[in-house]
């Protein structure tokens, strides 16, 4: 049978552990709260706010003068020619530079997940315009595509081909945003495709090989369904960043020309800090944030139905 003095130390260790467990979590929650206070403040306070004002008429920089106006803001919404205008803008430049530039990632993750002397320059080239300021790359772009003496239109005059108003025609301006978007993001996207492609199993494919499948065939029917979880991740959060573009526009275009770049988040920009609409402007981003949550749901079902027909 145990001493009185066994006891006795096996109880004042599990006394300890219990306050070093509670002195843990007190230290926890310690490290925690600057973070905490920072997304109540910035976020949290900014969300329930942007929900009070979609129901009020704000147009004046003192609170008080903020009258309840219901669902007017919603309402005028229906009738908005120019908001939905910009949603079309949105919706357009989502559906081209998403899937364009997940291709144009995936090519450069398939190049440069090699191992050959160099290789790592190669990448850390793709990788060094998504670090770069935006400021910094429209200066370049603005420089690069000028109709007068840009680089582009050099070239094209070069072959015998006219040169264009990129950024001052609405029919090329909308393209050649969504190039630019896509060379600046295109590094990240192929970070995230190259763990993936590290990810499939060499057995397969050594197997696939043995069985005749040849590079291509190989690579299409064997690793690209293997990357669907990275296909699904990077299609949702592009999809995500599309609906919610504005710094290019913002930089670059300002909207134009003649509205051919407006785009959601930039429209709502204007209302709220131009025209100093805070509430029909906050009613605007609860309807674009409407958008995505539907977009997301239905990634996200597709998803699941393709999962449960791959393990029926």
């Amino acid at each position: 049978m145990p001493t009185d003095s066994a006891a006795g130390r096996r109880s004042a260790d599990n006394l300890w552990k219990r306050f070093w467990g509670r002195h843990n979590d007190r230290a926890g929650y310690l490290f925690t709260l600057p973070a905490g206070l920072h997304l109540a403040v910035f976020v949290l306070v900014p969300i329930l706010f942007s929900v009070y004002l979609s129901f009020h008429e704000w147009t004046s920089p003192r609170f008080l003068d903020a009258p309840f106006v219901g669902l007017q803001n919603y309402a005028k919404l229906i009738g908005d020619v120019p908001f939905w205008h910009a949603v079309k803008n949105t919706l357009i430049y989502t559906f081209v530079s998403v899937p364009f530039g997940m291709a144009v990632s995936l090519f450069l993750a398939v190049i440069v997940n090699r191992r050959i002397p160099g290789i790592n320059v190669f990448r850390a080239v793709f990788f060094l315009p998504v670090i770069t300021s935006w400021v910094a790359v429209s200066v370049i772009w603005i420089t690069l595509l000028a109709p007068d003496g840009g680089l582009l239109n050099y070239l094209f005059g070069q072959v015998g081909l006219p040169g264009q108003h990129w950024l001052d025609s609405e029919r090329w301006a909308m393209f050649a945003i969504i190039v630019i978007t896509v060379w600046k993001g295109a590094g990240f996207q192929m970070v995230i495709w190259m763990a993936g492609l590290q990810s499939v199993p060499t057995e397969i494919l050594e197997a696939a090989s043995i069985d005749g499948a040849g590079k291509f065939r190989s690579f299409w029917h064997v690793t690209v369904p293997l990357l669907f979880p990275t296909t699904f991740f990077l299609l949702v959060t592009g999809v995500i960043g599309g609906l919610q573009v504005f710094t290019p526009m913002y930089v670059i275009t300002k909207g134009g020309p003649l509205g051919a770049t407006d785009v959601a988040v930039y429209h709502i920009y204007k209302r709220a800090f131009q025209e100093f609409s805070m509430g029909y402007a906050s009613a605007q981003a609860w309807v674009l944030f409407g958008i995505i949550f539907l977009a997301t749901l239905i990634q996200l079902a597709y998803a699941k139905r393709r999962g449960e027909s791959a393990l029926a």
